[in-house]
């Protein structure tokens, strides 16, 4: 087998370009996208599904002896149904295999895509001052690209829509006073890639066939949604039976459990324990009805706004729909939602909101400059007195000394509560941790 030096050389004279910088990197995917069809492979020869039915087929000499001729048959109809038993479970792992073999494609697409985009701005951040360059340059995604971002370049400023003429003309192209096109994924990828905001287009959004009207308050916080309240035309599932079965079935999908509202959503900050605090124990920090309105960054399907409505606390939910109608899904629960990137200078004015939360999102998969960036915009929004509620925050043990302490002081928010928990999803060796803390913008 050739070592992955030499593959990766294959692959310059093919494609004409210079070899990716990390080429063993790049050399062990391709092997491991090798194996895994190897692997496939195997399974269909030596699986079960190889034997041959006709291997138990009925002789003409037995075919006159009945008792010999329903044992022959109840044989095969026992094979039948292991062999039916075990296709499914093929099937099940073929679908693994699938999944994971795209993902290996994207990321090596992503890493092609960083590369030119960051070609492309070299000549313009060259020339301009250090805060201007973190303000309104990418930033590289500190563990690499990913299948949502599409690359491992993210952006903060919407300037680089001028640079994507191609996807522009695409998502303009439209008759005018007519029917939009569905075309939601290509216009979120849009935003993901720093076109944001979106321009105004002239045609008119599809609507959903046999809409009825929602369930109303306060039912509607903890009711499914009818099939009918959106267009599922962009979206893998197609109605909401799939969507709140999706944590039965293979595969990864971004909050994957979150539209059945009758598992872990049903129990989401209630009760205090350790890392997990209560939405009454944080509002206790404060004296009673002053916590009014407030955002969610990255909400979910807007579960949490909804528990703050019980308070009489009104909560704006961000959200994308990565894979699933979370905005469609917020809203029909009789919540707000807004359409939005973290990449986005947050819409609200200095000084103006009672409480900020967020949840999983702002982690350290974000660039620390733009980390940073996003906790002095939401100091900005906060009012004096305000909460910052940062909710299972996670990253590896010795960044949240060396690098998350010193950001979260130079901010200069008050700490009212702090508490640290081990991140042992990934396995124990990552040394991942989750911080959740409570802080508060200070009064003067």
């Amino acid at each position: 087998m050739e070592s992955p030096r030499s593959i990766c050389e294959d692959f310059v004279a093919i494609r004409k370009r210079a070899c990716p910088r990390n080429k063993l990197n790049y050399g062990m995917k391709i092997i491991l996208l090798i194996a895994i069809t190897n692997l496939v492979t195997i399974f269909f020869i030596n699986g079960p599904l190889s034997t041959s039915y006709y291997s138990t087929s009925i002789s003409q000499s037995n075919a006159l002896n009945s008792t010999a001729l329903i044992l022959k048959l109840n044989a095969i109809e026992h094979e039948l149904i292991t062999s039916q038993s075990y296709a499914e479970g093929l099937k099940i792992e073929l679908e693994s295999t699938r999944l994971m073999v795209q993902e290996l494609l994207s990321t090596l697409n992503a890493e092609d895509k960083g590369r030119n985009i960051e070609s492309e701005y070299s000549d313009f951040l060259s020339n301009i001052g250090e805060e201007v360059k973190l303000a309104l340059g990418f930033h590289k995604l500190p563990l690499g690209p990913t299948q949502n971002m599409g690359s491992e370049i993210m952006f903060s400023y919407g300037s680089r829509c001028l640079k994507l003429k191609e996807e522009l003309k695409k998502y303009m192209n439209y008759q005018v006073g007519g029917e939009c096109p569905t075309d939601d994924v290509s216009a979120q990828k849009l935003m993901l890639m720093g076109c944001e905001p979106l321009p105004r287009r002239r045609c008119h959004a599809k609507s959903p066939i046999n809409y009825v009207e929602p369930t109303p308050l306060p039912k509607s916080l903890w009711s499914i949604p009818s099939d009918t309240s959106l267009v599922w035309d962009s979206y893998p599932c197609k109605n909401y039976t799939c969507l709140t079965q999706r944590w039965r079935y293979p595969g990864t999908y971004d909050c994957k459990d979150c539209f059945d509202l009758g598992r872990r959503e049903a129990y989401r900050w209630l009760s205090e324990r350790e890392i997990d605090y209560s939405i009454d124990r944080v509002l206790s920090f404060k004296p009673n009805g002053t916590i009014r309105i407030g955002l969610d960054i990255g909400g979910g399907s807007g579960t949490f706004a909804a528990r703050m409505m019980e308070r009489n606390v009104t909560i704006l939910t961000t959200s994308m729909n990565f894979d699933a109608p979370f905005n469609s899904f917020i809203s029909s629960r009789g919540l707000l939602s807004m359409h939005i990137t973290i990449s986005q200078r947050f819409p609200f004015f200095e000084n103006t909101l009672d409480i900020v939360h967020s949840m999983h999102v702002l982690s350290n998969w974000i660039p620390e400059s733009m980390f940073e960036f996003i906790l002095y915009d939401i100091y900005r929004i906060l009012r004096p007195g305000g909460l910052f509620w940062l909710d299972h925050f996670f990253c590896i043990a010795t960044q949240l000394n060396e690098t998350y302490v010193p950001m979260f002081d130079r901010v200069r928010f008050k700490v009212l509560k702090w508490n640290t928990g081990k991140k042992a999803d990934k396995g124990v060796d990552k040394k991942e941790l989750y911080l959740s803390a409570l802080f508060e913008k200070p009064m003067t």
